[in-house]
Parts: structure tokens; sequence; C-alpha cells
């Protein structure tokens, strides 16, 4: 059976790029499909990324935070 938290969980989703993302300790911000809208996060990245970059979510860091990867 899953439970709610899972159902909302974000890791796995594909997210765009609304705000560039620096790299590293510097963060953007992303767009994201959850509970049937889209909702912003902030979001972090090893390397940087484009505005307009499709990327995945590789971690959920709390508080609207994400950690994303280029797809």
């Amino acid at each position: 059976m899953m439970s709610y938290a899972e159902a909302d969980s974000v890791v796995g989703r594909p997210a765009y790029v609304t705000v560039a993302i620096p790299g590293g300790s510097h963060a953007g911000e992303v767009l994201l499909r959850v509970r049937g809208g889209t909702e912003s996060y902030i979001a972090y990245a090893d390397e940087p990324v484009a505005v307009g970059a499709q990327v995945l979510v590789v971690a959920d860091r709390g508080a609207r935070s994400v950690l994303v990867a280029p797809l």
C-alpha cells in the first residue's frame, strides 16, 4: 500500500529550469508537476544548468528544495 508521502515524492520526476542553476552551493529554480498542478522549487545541481533545460530530481532536500541532474 502506498502512503500519502510516497504519492507526493518529487524524486524521480522531470522538471524544467526557470531560473538558471549556477551549480554547487548556488541555487536556481525549477517547475515541477506535483499534486495535480505545477509548483516551483529551489533547485541545486552539481554543474550549471541553463534556463529551459529539462532536469531530473535526484534528491529532496526538504523545504521545497531539490537536487537535480540534467537529462
